[in-house]
């Protein structure tokens, strides 16, 4: 009798005590990254670029890494700001740290935002928004991304506003950064969250359309130098 009291007793502990302390460990550690928006969304609402990469790291590293490997950070919308890039556009000046358009994630604009130009001016460019999550992977930050490729100004299909068209192959913009990152000796390595994306295409803000395999980078940030941006 004894010995069933005490088998009893070791199985409640080890159910409502030590179980559950376990996997709450776990989730702590390992926060559930299809809980996150698929989708960026618009000042007014509509749906913005998706989703396809995630930084993690603190603010610094990713700032040190994306300069690393070839990035510049973009300037912040002013009056000025917003000139500057019209005029850069229009007389193909070059302009590598020209603003990009606020897309919203949790509640918010991006909190960083960085930019490749290609050519002689900001018509063309690689650019990414990363927005901090409230959540950390084993205890270090998190910063999801929205990476695409300006192919070139125009005037929005569903405004009739001026912006920049992005090109459809999104996943090439996230896959170009995890290589990138990596190539700068700033990435330990990247995880794929196959069916992060349910739904493979759709069209931003602007009327753009976008395309995916469905799967998030998750790169894990590592402390780097200044380095050398990739050729």
């Amino acid at each position: 009798m004894r010995r069933v009291l005490w088998i009893i007793a070791a199985w409640a502990a080890v159910a409502y005590l030590v179980a559950p302390s376990l996997w709450h460990a776990y989730f702590s550690g390992h926060p559930d990254y299809s809980a996150v928006a698929r989708v960026t969304q618009t000042s007014d609402g509509h749906p913005g670029d998706p989703i396809n990469i995630a930084l993690v790291g603190s603010e610094a590293e990713l700032v040190r890494g994306m300069t690393a490997a070839g990035w510049s950070p973009a300037d912040a919308i002013t009056l000025e700001s917003s000139l500057r890039i019209v005029l850069d556009s229009v007389l193909r000046r070059p302009d590598a740290d020209a603003p990009v358009s606020n897309l919203f994630l949790f509640g918010r604009k991006q909190d960083l935002a960085f930019e490749q130009p290609v050519g002689g001016s900001p018509r063309q460019r690689h650019h990414v928004r990363y927005w901090r999550w409230d959540k950390q992977d084993e205890g270090r930050p998190v910063w999801f991304g929205s990476a695409t490729f300006d192919e070139r100004v125009g005037l929005s299909y569903t405004t009739g506003q001026v912006t920049h068209h992005i090109g459809p192959d999104v996943d090439a913009e996230r896959d170009r950064i995890a290589s990138e990152l990596s190539r700068a000796g700033c990435s330990r390595g990247a995880e794929w969250i196959a069916g992060f994306h349910r739904v493979l295409d759709g069209r931003n803000g602007g009327g753009d359309p976008w395309r995916t395999d469905g799967r998030l980078a998750v790169v894990t940030l590592q402390p780097c130098g200044p380095g050398k941006p990739p050729g």
